[in-house]
């Protein structure tokens, strides 16, 4: 396959005009990637390595049936395409809908406002690396086990579809993770953080507190009280909100999700409602500047602004074409693959809660006895059932922040989450560090953003009571 894949557009146009009237829809993707992964764990480098992926896919579809192949030799796409016609005519029996979307001719690139990874040496990004690593191995004697992860990456994709399209994007991802673990005797407690950026390698390069706060914060745990486990009013800092706003919520408002689903369809029917006249929910790639903007999702459909909650009630879902026809919705630009080896499917882009209009001091007003917590370790869903483990926290007593205190996961019900919302703060931050999962694609850059949430009767386990 050629180096520069813009060689290959008339080869594209050609063989889907060759092909497009043996089936309903045909997309051939072609993707060239190059990328940077480092790791360390502790004193050994377990990872360093640049790399360059080129191959890409056959998407056809024939009376509702999908066939699909990928392929890493564009002498091979013949074959390929009659391969993916094959399946898709081999299952398809009902009736191809897929919402219709304006065909585009378009070259673009989302815009960086620094530096370019890819023009950094490997040696320097080790560097930066081991850097980093000895700031978390130095923070506290307590401190066992460190590691670091760098990643970059710099994608070009074409795509063209036999609706017309013919798009030529490229964009540039970067990633640092790092976790500290902290031991005394029995006792072990571990500190993380995540960065991430579209924008600028500089993003990354001056993040001494944040990595030295993720290791202090392991060590303090060591000694911090276990939570008692109850039901109390919370407090969550906008970083853990937009974890929640992502898990809890925004995967069940992906479309594919719901017409799969009858009973995920039926709870979300549009017009209910599902918190109070303040909550507003949104996803989109059209904001520029996150890990989640794009111009064209993997369809070609241009992105967008999608309202999921207006005014506390449901008012949009996330749509691939197929999902957006099958139920006679529009689509959102929300089709997204995480590489040529797999199909685009439903995802997230960036999903936030708008900014709301509380002081963040009065959301702790009133409060006797509640729990404030902030960042985030881990977490899991299950359908509507969320558990998230906090970064850190601290009991609030008497509408006043108190001690700190360890082991805080909060548990619950995202609907009934969402209608215990009691305030919404008038504070925001943007959560760049996501690499969201679903569908055996994980990794996928998105962007989290919400304002500080209060929310009554979570459920907060911890040491039982």
């Amino acid at each position: 396959m050629p180096t520069l894949l813009a060689d290959a557009k008339n080869l594209l146009a050609d063989q889907i005009d060759r092909y497009r009237h043996q089936v309903d829809y045909l997309a051939i993707r072609l993707e060239e990637a190059e990328g940077t992964d480092i790791f360390l764990r502790g004193n050994k480098v377990e990872t360093l390595s640049e790399g360059i992926s080129i191959g890409g896919q056959v998407r056809a579809c024939y009376k509702g049936g999908w066939g699909f192949a990928s392929f890493n030799r564009l002498d091979t796409l013949a074959a390929r395409i009659e391969e993916a016609i094959a399946a898709a005519r081999l299952v398809g029996e009902e009736e191809t809908l897929l919402a219709p979307v304006e065909p585009v001719v378009d070259v673009c690139s989302l815009p960086l406002t620094g530096s370019n990874p890819r023009q950094i040496s490997l040696a320097q990004k080790k560097e930066l690396c081991d850097r980093y690593n000895e700031i978390l191995r130095s923070a506290d004697p307590k401190i066992t086990t460190t590691s670091v992860r760098y990643g970059d990456s710099s994608q070009k994709i074409i795509l063209a579809t036999s609706d017309g399209t013919l798009i030529e994007q490229s964009w540039v991802d970067m990633e640092m993770r790092f976790a500290a673990t902290a031991r005394d005797g029995e006792t072990v407690q571990t500190g993380r953080e995540t960065i991430g950026s579209r924008q600028a390698y500089e993003d990354l390069t001056d993040l001494d507190t944040q990595v030295r706060a993720a290791a202090k914060r392991a060590a303090i745990a060591l000694s911090l009280p276990s939570v008692k486990g109850n039901t109390y009013t919370v407090v969550i800092d906008p970083i853990l909100a937009g974890l929640f706003v992502h898990e809890a919520f925004g995967h069940l408002s992906e479309a594919d999700m719901a017409y799969e689903n009858p009973d995920i369809l039926e709870v979300m029917s549009m017009g209910r409602r599902f918190g109070s006249k303040e909550l507003q929910i949104f996803d989109g790639a059209a904001p520029l500047g996150h890990r989640g903007s794009y111009f064209y999702d993997d369809e070609g459909t241009p992105a967008t602004t999608t309202q999921l909650i207006k005014d506390g009630i449901l008012v949009g879902r996330l749509h691939s074409r197929e999902t957006a026809g099958k139920l006679g919705e529009q689509a959102t630009g929300n089709a997204r693959c995480l590489n040529y080896h797999f199909p685009p499917i439903v995802r997230m882009t960036n999903t936030w809660i708008e900014r709301g209009t509380t002081p963040v001091a009065d959301l702790f007003a009133d409060i006797s006895e509640g729990v404030y917590a902030c960042n985030w370790l881990g977490g899991m869903t299950n359908g509507e059932m969320f558990t998230f483990s906090a970064g850190e926290a601290w009991m609030i007593r008497d509408g006043k922040i108190a001690e700190p205190v360890r082991d805080v996961t909060l548990s619950g019900n995202a609907f009934k989450t969402l209608a215990d919302i009691e305030a919404i703060g008038n504070d925001f931050y943007w959560d760049e560090s996501g690499g969201c999962g679903k569908g055996g694609q994980s990794g996928l850059a998105v962007g989290c953003g919400s304002p500080s949430l209060r929310i009554r009767d979570v459920v907060v386990g911890g040491e039982a009571a």
